[in-house]
């Protein structure tokens, strides 16, 4: 009996095992696998051939919608997966052509049609966009994207969400963002809420041309304005602000925040600005409906290895080949993103926010209730700080809230469920950006700003 008692001390002594997360599996190796196998199909060019069973986009095409079935089946089935497709003609689709991309959705327990997308496009180029018969690995350009989005399905796959997930491997993006429009258009035409699209497009590489490295850092990229802005909220920004909070940049906020928290991970460089100078992505045709949207891409871009022909030219290697890439580098914008959409799945959506401040010396914030919101963060920061927590004005002994539960030494205060709405007495709300989360235990959604179009929705709803 003795031995059994100390026995039973001794377990509850120890400590616990850590608890492990999708991120911890995610494995460069398989990564590596992944964008050998996209690079063996040659090119992968949207003018290709669709039908070829090795080489072209029809054969990649393929492959991702097996690979996300092999998925599927080992999760009794929890990934139904579908190709969504149109047939589109433009600029650099002369003639009628089908782009097809493969998707995998993941439904959610609790809230279906409440989503949040990951996606890479899956199509490659040469120097010619048009060259739809040269090799084109595309190795970075977008295998990296597409492996990424293959390995966050075998991860978060094996777990239950309140929230729907949807993993996409895009076509027609070097034609002319056409997988990416057209999978705008479904969503919008599901009638889901689209809480958040994560797109990852050059997520490979850590150094550059010019032997510049950024092993550390991987760029966020966000709109100001949304792309979507009527002339009446316009006028509104010109009169209250939120020219800096958006959606998506608030999104890019809390991504950047999410990876400070690990800090043997990938740290954000948030770039404020939809994309790379002069370019564009798949994140564009979701912000033109008013969805949020961010972009993934390395620390420092690889010029001679993106949209270039094969070939050696005075001692130059040129190629968006395999050997040029950092898969320990994949690894870190995988497990970001795994992170994250763990997170976002889990999160309830933010909710819409309303201030009511001019001319008055305090400030009144009210939102709307969303589905699985336990409590309510309240934000506060000066107009001119980049990020929330930026409030040296209130402190724990003198908070500027009402009404509040806690507030924390990031001056965000605490809400009960009940309550949607709060008085900050002396507060003048020409000299703040106020913002509320909804949160359901430890997980809290990305700020929604009391600002003119700040609401997670197309502002056609608003």
């Amino acid at each position: 009996m003795l031995k059994r008692v100390l026995l039973l001390a001794a377990l509850a002594a120890a400590p616990l095992a850590a608890q492990t997360h999708p991120a911890d599996a995610v494995s460069a190796e398989r990564l590596e696998q992944d964008v050998a196998k996209l690079v063996s199909f040659g090119t992968r060019h949207t003018l290709s051939s669709q039908t070829d069973p090795e080489r072209g986009i029809g054969a990649a095409v393929d492959w991702g919608l097996e690979e996300f079935r092999r998925i599927g089946a080992k999760c009794g089935g929890c990934l139904e997966v579908l190709p969504v497709s149109e047939t589109v003609t433009g600029p650099r689709v002369p003639t009628p052509t089908l782009v097809r991309n493969a998707v995998a959705i993941q439904r959610g327990t609790d809230r279906p049609n409440e989503v949040v997308i990951v996606q890479g496009h899956i199509d490659s180029r040469v120097t010619d966009v048009m060259d739809a018969t040269s090799d084109a690995p595309g190795a970075n350009d977008d295998g990296s994207g597409t492996a990424l989005v293959i390995e966050a399905a075998r991860e978060l796959s094996a777990q239950k969400y309140p929230t729907t997930i949807i993993y996409a491997l895009l076509s027609g993006e070097e034609q002319g963002l056409h997988g990416g429009q057209i999978l705008a258009n479904w969503a919008e035409a599901q009638g889901y809420t689209v809480k958040a699209v994560l797109n990852n497009d050059i997520v490979g590489n850590s150094c550059g041309a010019d032997g510049y490295c950024e092993p550390k850092i991987v760029r966020v990229f966000s709109e100001g304005p949304r792309a979507n802005l009527t002339d009446r909220l316009r006028a509104a920004q010109t009169r209250f602000g939120g020219e800096n909070d958006t959606p998506s940049r608030n999104l890019s906020r809390w991504v950047a925040g999410l990876a400070a928290k690990d800090a043997g991970g990938l740290q954000v460089r948030q770039i404020w600005r939809t994309d790379r100078m002069g370019r564009g992505g798949d994140q564009v045709p979701f912000l033109q409906k008013g969805y949020p949207a961010i972009r993934f891409s390395v620390g420092v871009e690889d010029y001679d290895h993106q949209h270039q022909d094969l070939r050696t030219e005075d001692g130059v290697v040129y190629g968006d080949t395999i050997d040029e890439m950092d898969f320990a580098y994949l690894a870190g914008v995988t497990k970001l993103n795994v992170r994250a959409l763990d997170a976002l799945a889990r999160a309830p959506m933010p909710p819409k926010v309303t201030v009511d401040a001019a001319v008055k010396t305090y400030t009144d914030l009210s939102w709307k209730s969303v589905n699985g919101a336990k409590v309510w963060q309240v934000w506060v920061r000066p107009t001119d700080a980049p990020s929330w927590g930026e409030n040296p004005r209130a402190t724990l002994e003198d908070p500027p809230f009402a009404g509040c539960t806690e507030v924390t030494r990031d001056s965000v205060c605490e809400v009960p469920i009940f309550i949607s709405g709060t008085r900050l007495d002396g507060v003048r709300g020409d000299d703040w950006i106020f913002g509320v989360a909804a949160c359901a235990g430890e997980w809290c959604s990305p700020v929604s700003s009391a600002v003119p179009g700040g609401a997670f929705e197309p502002v056609a709803k608003e």
